[in-house]
């Protein structure tokens, strides 16, 4: 995790994927190809979505959660004509596909395929990022859903949402391929954003991340992330904890971003006065300060709120990859 001040270049593809285009390599997060009849079902009862309602060439982003709903992973899914294809973070591809494997019983017909290192998969981030899907002949994609998808010439699958809160798309694709669309992207004016600057961007924007927001002592309701749950959709591992928080407003803690005012530590406590109200999860220095995410209680209260993160003071501010409320 970053803890000190990013440099210029970094600072040049933030400002890209926020004002332009900017292009990351997501080629280390895992990719599992789930297929066989059984698909749409097993995944539908091993993750919050509802992937039954799903057609050929939509898509999702779904948490895999523990039985007790504690997050595993966030996960986007894409629906192919026969299969479906998840893309996971990277330290969670070994541990997903046997966890799903587990779950495989010996009459689901269910295949699960490692197929990251076959693959490429680039994110192409901020409100220039349409002129350079149509430039790579996938035009047709511009102004569908999120999750939605198509495949152009050459088999690669381009998806409208860029893995954050900006606009953008998703592309995977056969890794022969790798070099080539990597440069018509380059080429295209999109500014390449190092691991570094996406981690930044993920944490400006509060999209969580495996052992850091994404852990057994968090739910998807605590995450704020709505957007990934049906309420309605029936059984499914970890399904009557989430009901019951959102039935009985039981939801004790919120993820927030915070504005410091100083240097802080991941772990550091966050309180106001001599009351302990949370935990710094992220943290990152920017070119205008630094920022942080971490879970605060709910009756402690939310934007606009003042707390202390170790040696700093903060501002608790919204932050828009998640959201307190069904939507």
């Amino acid at each position: 995790m970053p803890t000190s001040a990013i440099d210029g270049k970094d600072t040049a593809a933030i400002q890209a994927a926020t004002a332009e285009v900017a292009v990351y390599d997501r080629s280390t997060w895992g990719l599992i190809r789930v297929s066989d009849d059984d698909r749409l079902r097993f995944l539908h009862n091993q993750s919050t979505n509802d992937f039954q309602s799903l057609k050929p060439g939509q898509g999702c982003d779904t948490v895999m959660v523990t039985s007790t709903a504690r997050t595993i992973d966030l996960v986007s899914s894409y629906v192919l004509d026969d299969a479906v294809i998840l893309l996971v973070s990277p330290s969670r591809r070994e541990f997903l596909l046997q966890w799903l494997d587990r779950y495989i019983f010996f009459a689901d017909k269910v295949q699960l395929t490692d197929i990251t290192e076959e693959t490429a998969t680039f994110s192409i981030i901020g409100p220039g990022s349409d002129a350079v899907v149509e430039k790579l002949g996938a035009g047709g994609i511009i102004g569908q859903p999120q999750g939605n998808h198509i495949t152009i010439d050459g088999g690669a699958i381009v998806a409208v949402g860029s893995g954050l809160a900006s606009p953008g798309y998703t592309l995977i694709l056969p890794v022969s391929q790798k070099q080539q669309v990597w440069q018509q992207i380059i080429d295209s004016g999109a500014v390449e954003l190092s691991d570094r600057a996406w981690d930044t961007l993920r944490i400006l924007q509060g999209r969580p991340a495996p052992d850091s927001e994404l852990t057994d002592d968090y739910n998807p309701l605590e995450v704020g992330l709505w957007q990934t749950i049906s309420f309605n959709k029936g059984c499914y591992i970890g399904q009557e904890t989430i009901a019951r928080l959102n039935t009985y407003k039981g939801v004790k803690q919120y993820l927030w971003g915070i504005r410091l005012n100083a240097p802080t530590e991941i772990g550091d406590t966050i309180t106001i006065g001599d009351e302990k109200v949370g935990k710094l999860t992220s943290y990152t220095e920017t070119p205008d300060g630094y920022f942080g995410l971490g879970y605060i209680r709910s009756k402690a209260g939310g934007v606009g709120l003042k707390v202390q993160v170790g040696n700093s003071e903060g501002e608790v501010i919204a932050i828009p990859f998640v959201s307190h409320e069904y939507p």
